[in-house]
């Protein structure tokens, strides 16, 4: 293998790593996207919503964009994202930041129309409280299914990165030092 393509590759322990934790934080994206739900089984938002529910969609939400902003700073200070293949899953990752850094305004702003909510008598105001918290929460889900989106393509891009790896040693196998001839009629080399 040439020297300057093997300084392009990310070693591939490091790679299976970060699949690992990218897999883990796109699962519990996804699964907060999925779970966190405003509206009862009917399609209605509930007469008294719960603040301290929908906060806890806002904290978790904090939580997963900060484990997001560590990870995608972490690999921006290594070396590995001056190359083709770490700048590529630098991009996704800052997508994927971006992505759950946006979520979280949107669950904290349902909260916080959830607490007026309660407190409001006047019907043109409730109207309006319960339409933004619709908006707000599912524009808050919305934003945690693309971070998942952006946190399996960052993986998906390291897996290609690891078929390079392994079409690459292949390819190192095949020119490695050439084989004996074969033993001669005797059973000897010749």
């Amino acid at each position: 293998m040439k020297p300057d393509v093997q300084r392009d590759l990310i070693p591939r322990d490091e790679v299976l790593q970060l699949i690992g934790v990218l897999n883990a934080m796109k699962n519990k994206a996804r699964s907060a996207a999925q779970q966190w739900e405003l509206l009862d089984e009917n399609g209605h938002v509930p007469a008294t919503p719960s603040y301290t529910a929908l906060l806890q969609h806002a904290t978790g939400a904090q939580d997963l964009s900060r484990e997001v902003l560590r990870l995608t700073a972490d690999f921006a200070r290594s070396p590995r994202h001056t190359n083709r293949a770490g700048s590529s899953v630098l991009k996704h990752l800052s997508v994927a930041a971006t992505m759950s850094s946006h979520a979280v305004p949107h669950f904290a702003e349902t909260a916080e129309h959830a607490l007026a909510l309660l407190r409001s008598a006047n019907p043109v105001d409730r109207g309006y409280l319960t339409n933004q918290m619709v908006l707000n929460h599912a524009t808050g889900r919305a934003y945690l299914r693309n971070t998942s989106q952006s946190l399996r393509n960052t993986a998906v891009e390291l897996g290609g990165h690891l078929d390079v790896q392994r079409f690459f040693a292949k390819l190192t196998r095949q020119e490695g030092p050439p084989a004996p001839p074969p033993p001669g009629p005797g059973g000897r080399h010749r």
